[in-house]
């Protein structure tokens, strides 16, 4: 199972040159694990300088994989994982949600660096 960070789909998106270390994860849509919050920061990042109806397009890609929501189980796990890691909410949630499904998590965010299961590729790499 694949969980691609919001930072892999913003680059994935934007036809960026990173945005290529993502696509094997976003094409596996069989084994794609989407947290709802990724949605979320998608969401937020390309509403600010794209269309509302390509946004929307990329979006329902995004859904192609399996959403996962942020119940209230999940909610404490992500609370657990934030204070042994020292993430943020969002970084949390999704990392943790990651961990559950003992999924790959795909990101160019430092913040998940060292952390095991996660497939890192440094900015401008």
């Amino acid at each position: 199972m694949n969980v691609v960070d919001s930072s892999g789909w913003i680059e994935f998106f934007l036809a960026s040159a990173a945005g290529l270390h993502f696509k094997p994860a976003i094409e596996d849509t069989r084994h794609l694990l989407v947290p709802v919050i990724t949605l979320y920061e998608v969401h937020k990042r390309l509403s600010r300088n794209l269309p509302t109806k390509v946004v929307a397009n990329c979006l329902d890609v995004m859904r192609l994989g399996r959403v996962l929501e942020l119940t209230d189980a999940r909610a404490v796990a992500a609370s657990i994982t934030a204070a042994a890691h020292n993430l943020a909410l969002a970084d949390a949630a999704i990392y943790s949600m990651a961990l559950e499904h003992n999924a790959l998590l795909w990101t160019q965010d430092v913040d998940y660096q060292d952390l095991p299961g996660v497939n890192y590729f440094a900015k401008g790499a």
